[in-house]
């Protein structure tokens, strides 16, 4: 049995595209997880969101774990460049990988599955390293059967759609909700969520380039370098979405200030909303919206690169991020994940988030003195995505192709 990953006891100050890599060898262990028989096929239906129980009975720990008790698992590898990891939320605890050419494979009782739950590469256009499909969210209340992707199409624009599903997903059930015109092929962001109150939040970058030559992330009329929020409960309402009305600015626009948001998430006990923003070429960073919190955040991009000014001075409005790290730390690119709500305590309510490039895994708990940032991990590996299964036990996937779940030694 091969252990993938040396442990880091350095605490260090809080904070933070895709490239071509060749992956380590890796033994896998056994499945870690047993997910259930599949339950029966449904109709779709739009009944009101649900969200899966909490087994933990805190918040947050107060410590970090002993880290040398825990490995990150191989739970399956032979995926094509995996970009995100999700789940149905259906009692099945399969494991719903996105890869990035344009397909979603599933994972079931450790097993990859041969056959794709969805194929639309005649669709996407993924050439580019941050172009394709990039982001999948599960309806909330399974009975539903339909799904939400977020993609670029062959011209490079990007596409949020929703689909239907039985025991697979029928490619010719695309509905598409918006199609938002890139002028670059870079920063796209993808990330695509429910939070808990039953609206599909959206992250997209800031059009690309470098810079932000176009100044999106400040401008509140753009879609781009924003969080969108729309309201798709209704099955059929034109354009297949609403927009809530407490929206801030009228549009689908909840909060702007974003470079290129890669990977978002909602505590699935608190409803906070967690952002990774890639940075421009010095600050990677970690922005934080606490539930409840009213729309129209700013968090600054690009008058600011994470705490620092970047093209103006700050201003006493903009949401700063809650954690950052530097370039020169040996980091290039943030990967944001989840905060832990599965079966071990002492990880309770740790949000776990990655560098693309090094594979450092850092752990943020909440203290009396705020919020407190350490190293965990390095895994060795180039981290693309987290995701929660059904029980809140966190994985992580790698440009190689693998996922990886954090467990028990």
């Amino acid at each position: 049995m091969k252990r993938l990953l040396i442990l880091l006891t350095l605490p260090i100050l809080a904070c933070g595209g895709l490239a071509e890599s060749v992956s380590p060898t890796i033994t896998p262990l056994s499945p870690p997880i047993a997910a259930p028989a599949t339950q029966t096929e449904s109709q779709p239906q739009t009944d009101s969101p649900t969200l899966p129980p909490t087994v933990s009975p805190t918040l947050y720990a107060s410590q970090y774990p002993a880290i040398q008790n825990y490995q990150w698992q191989l739970v399956a590898n032979g995926l094509n460049r995996p970009v995100d990891l999700q789940v149905a939320n259906d009692g099945t605890n399969k494991l719903y990988v996105i890869e990035k050419v344009g397909r979603i494979r599933i994972i079931e009782n450790g097993q990859l599955l041969d056959q794709p739950f969805l194929d639309i590469t005649d669709r996407v256009g993924s050439d580019s390293n941050e172009q394709g499909l990039l982001g999948l969210a599960f309806y909330p209340s399974p009975d539903a059967r339909m799904f939400f992707v977020n993609y670029t199409d062959k011209n490079g624009d990007t596409v949020i759609s929703r689909f239907l599903f039985d025991a697979y997903a029928n490619p010719i059930s695309e509905t598409i909700l918006l199609t938002i015109k890139q002028p670059y092929p870079n920063h796209n962001g993808g990330g695509v969520a429910f939070g808990l109150d039953g609206y599909l939040y959206l992250a997209l970058g800031d059009g690309g380039l470098a810079g932000d030559p176009h100044k999106n992330g400040q401008n509140q009329n753009s879609l781009l370098g924003k969080i969108l929020r729309v309201d798709v409960s209704d099955f059929n309402v034109p354009n297949g979405y609403t927009i809530p009305s407490d929206n801030p600015f009228g549009s689908e626009v909840w909060a702007y200030g974003l470079r290129n948001p890669w990977r978002i998430s909602f505590d699935r006990l608190t409803g906070d909303l967690w952002i990774g923003d890639v940075g421009q070429g010095e600050w990677e960073e970690i922005d934080y919206l606490p539930a409840g919190s009213p729309g129209g955040a700013n968090f600054g991009w690009s008058i600011m690169e994470g705490t620092h000014s970047y093209d103006a001075e700050p201003q006493p409005e903009l949401l700063l991020p809650v954690a950052e790290y530097s370039h020169g730390e040996g980091g290039c690119s943030v990967t944001g994940g989840y905060v832990y709500r599965g079966a071990m305590p002492e990880w309770n309510g740790v949000y776990l988030y990655a560098d693309y490039c090094t594979g450092y895994v850092w752990g943020m708990i909440l203290s009396s003195g705020g919020w407190q940032t350490q190293r965990l991990f390095e895994t060795g590996v180039q981290v693309t995505s987290f995701g929660q299964d059904e029980f809140g036990e966190i994985y992580f996937t790698t440009d190689g192709g693998e996922v990886y779940m954090l467990a028990q030694k």
